[in-house]
């Protein structure tokens, strides 16, 4: 059981390092993507979507 937990933890902690920069800045595009989009709501008089 604990060399599972070890594999698991070793495989999350490389997937990270590796992913780290590009799957953050598309996760940062899209905030501000939709923080954009709920401006433009807010500005034409609509209803905001959250």
């Amino acid at each position: 059981m604990l060399w599972t937990i070890a594999v698991v933890l070793l495989i999350m902690w490389a997937l990270g390092l590796a992913t780290a920069y590009t799957i953050g800045g598309f996760i940062h595009i899209l905030l501000v993507l939709a923080i954009i989009v709920v401006l433009i709501r807010v500005i034409q008089g609509r209803q905001p979507v959250l």
